[in-house]
């Protein structure tokens, strides 16, 4: 009898010796005599138990991890391959807390199915949503989307129907579905996830986008960073054009659909929608002034929808299950779920994906388990580099677009990085100028020159030069950023700039040690 065993091919197991996990494993099987078959899944996004090894049994999957290959002999004196006790067990994989607790849509198959077998792919609900879509008006696709209250998951929150409406109601003779997957924020990985361990729903998603405005073709561009994705994500188009899923007639439809992958050379504000689509072009990857709107003039000037990765990926859920379905999960208008990803200083990092609604302190006390150096958490960034820092104080602040604003703050991507209590915000907020300053494109005026007399600005209140005029001009500075930059890059730098001055005036102080300037000599 052959056993099944799962040893995970995400980039995260890779980078803590899965390849090594999966050639012991089979090592030690051959000289054992035993049959097994290893299928290299993707992550369950409990990365913490990286390499997390699964064996397929009578009684379900039974979860092994964090496996080492010095481990694996062990694991079959036990009998893991029956799913026996062994310090490494961790029984059922589907009754592990992190994940039973979890409500799984967009990522319902990723750690479980083969990303490349299309027949685990329609064994776990695959392109149900894609031949529901191909039977259906291009309107009633865009009101299913629009009813849902799907918003857009790469950090802006616009109504996805919206969008989509926009550019089915532009006339143009090519209309393009470009998939924004540059992936960039700190402590986000969920994209990366996607297109690694289910590649298959972000294809049909951009499929169903077409069919909805009228694309035939389509763009994923993704970063240079991503090769284990750009393989998986290239190799998965290409088995979907042999079974009829794209190409000139998707699932055997009147609607003609092709795509690819472009890889990016990893600038951050190419992650901007209007820079994106000029590196896709060719372009150096600038942000360019909006009226026209991508919608109606995006791609070689042609009627674009720009959806994350996320966004596209949640479509198939939807128009299966229907958009009441999605729309009952989350609070207010914040609508079906979102991918949380926990990093930093926490116990268990990883990817959770939940309805809208937690607080912030349930996740990352609760779900992240706290700090793992054991130290009282500091700060909180949400958001990405972009975002801002969150003290204990609001750890009651609802996960949802609305609830982040009004408290000074913005989901982004639902990227989470934790800081115990040995941060230096004052650094941080240095960090996040200096950050700023590398990778703006130049455009505008007040994101390549603000974000300079940032940097310069933070290290003289560090250095006690007339600290309070000096936090005064940082104000300043910030405010000329948030409402005269021309993106989001100068436009939400300011977030964890005022949110560290704001939260933790404690930190701007003079700090010993950093030799003065050479204009305070003078």
């Amino acid at each position: 009898m052959t056993v099944t065993v799962f040893v995970p091919r995400d980039a995260a197991a890779l980078a803590v010796g899965a390849d090594k996990v999966a050639a012991a494993i089979e090592r030690e099987a051959a000289v054992r005599k035993l049959d097994i078959t290893i299928v290299r899944n993707g992550s369950r996004g409990m990365l913490w138990l990286e390499t997390l090894v699964e064996v397929r049994t009578d009684h379900g999957r039974v979860a092994y991890g964090p496996v080492k290959p010095s481990d694996v002999a062990g694991l079959f004196d036990a009998g893991f391959l029956s799913g026996a006790a062994h310090p490494l067990c961790h029984g059922p994989t589907s009754e592990m807390p992190y994940l039973k607790n979890q409500t799984r849509l967009t990522f319902s198959r990723c750690g479980i199915t083969d990303p490349l077998s299309l027949d685990d792919y329609r064994h776990y609900k695959g392109l149900t949503g894609l031949e529901k879509a191909v039977e259906m008006a291009p309107a009633e696709i865009i009101k299913q989307v629009t009813d849902s209250g799907l918003r857009g998951r790469g950090g802006a929150g616009f109504p996805t129907g919206i969008k989509w409406k926009t550019v089915a109601d532009a006339r143009a003779d090519q209309k393009y579905i470009v998939c924004n997957a540059d992936e960039g924020d700190s402590g986000t990985f969920a994209d990366r996830m996607i297109m690694e361990g289910d590649p298959f729903v972000l294809i049909e998603g951009m499929a169903i986008a077409a069919i909805a405005v009228g694309a035939t073709r389509g763009y994923i561009y993704t970063r240079s960073e991503y090769p284990h994705a750009i393989a998986v994500m290239r190799e998965a188009i290409e088995i979907a054009r042999k079974e009829g899923i794209l190409g000139s007639a998707v699932l055997g439809s009147a609607y003609a659909f092709d795509m690819e992958v472009r890889e990016g050379a990893g600038a951050y504000v190419c992650g901007e929608e209007t820079s994106l689509l000029n590196s896709l072009e060719g372009k150096r990857g600038v942000v360019r002034a909006k009226p026209p709107l991508p919608a109606l003039e995006g791609l070689f000037g042609k009627p674009t929808v720009v959806n994350n990765v996320m966004s596209l990926a949640s479509i198939p859920v939807i128009m299966d299950r229907g958009a009441q379905f999605y729309r009952d999960y989350g609070v207010g208008r914040s609508h079906g779920t979102i991918p949380i990803q926990i990093a930093g200083n926490v116990k268990y990092g990883g990817l959770y994906e939940t309805a809208f609604g937690l607080t912030l302190g349930e996740i990352v006390e609760q779900i992240g388990g706290g700090t793992v150096s054991g130290r009282p958490i500091k700060a909180v960034q949400v958001g990405g580099p972009l975002g801002a820092y969150f003290p204990r104080s609001l750890f009651d602040t609802v996960f949802d677009y609305e609830a982040f604003t009004a408290a000074g703050g913005l989901i982004g991507h639902a990227g989470i990085v934790v800081f115990d209590d040995t941060a230096d915000m004052l650094k941080q907020a240095r960090f996040a100028m200096e950050f700023c300053a590398v990778e703006s494109c130049g455009k505008c005026t007040p994101c390549r020159i603000g974000s300079t007399r940032g940097v310069e600005t933070v290290d003289r209140i560090a250095q006690g030069i007339e600290p309070e005029k000096n936090k005064v001009l940082l104000e300043d500075l910030c405010n000329t950023m948030k409402f005269g930059s021309l993106c989001a890059l100068g436009g939400f730098t300011p977030y964890p700039v005022m949110s560290a001055l704001t939260h933790f005036p404690g930190d701007f102080q003079p700090q010993p040690g950093l030799a003065p300037l050479v204009e305070a000599a003078e």
